[in-house]
């Protein structure tokens, strides 16, 4: 599924949204990259299907198998999709005093996401992100013939 324009214009206020909000609210970011390694860090990145196409559209390519133990896009502490990160690495930051702000912030943004998957034939889906990845590249492997 690749997202339409509208779709994607839609996506990128969503983000600006939220990135205004955070950068309201302060949190500090100390760049150690715990929250990309997830399963270290003890958490769960999910996102919507249709961030998940912003992703991937933008994103750099990325080996598999994919699992719940880190973001394939992180290299060492910088995030190589940064631009079309989806809502939940745009809104979480481990600063304490941040947690509360976070999760309202969350709460506005995932109900806007739903309001725009109501709009699209594709409707909401909502997952981990590994999930969403790894079906990409098997998507993928399937489509290249001869790789067996």
């Amino acid at each position: 599924m690749l997202l339409s324009p509208a779709t994607e214009r839609s996506l990128r206020l969503i983000y600006q949204e939220a990135d205004a909000a955070v950068e309201g609210a302060g949190p500090v970011c100390r760049s150690s990259g715990r929250c990309c390694r997830f399963r270290e860090w003890g958490h769960t990145l999910f996102l919507s299907r249709h961030e998940a196409e912003f992703l991937l559209e933008g994103a750099p390519d990325f080996e598999g198998p994919v699992d719940d133990s880190f973001c394939p896009f992180q290299m060492g502490n910088v995030c190589t999709a940064r631009e079309h990160r989806p809502l939940g690495c745009r809104v979480y930051f481990c600063d304490p005093g941040y947690q509360n702000t976070m999760q309202d912030i969350m709460e506005v943004g995932i109900t806007k996401l739903k309001a725009l998957a109501t709009r699209e034939p594709a409707g909401w889906e909502y997952g981990p992100l590994h999930r969403f990845l790894q079906e990409h590249l098997d998507k993928k492997q399937s489509e290249t013939p001869g790789d067996s």
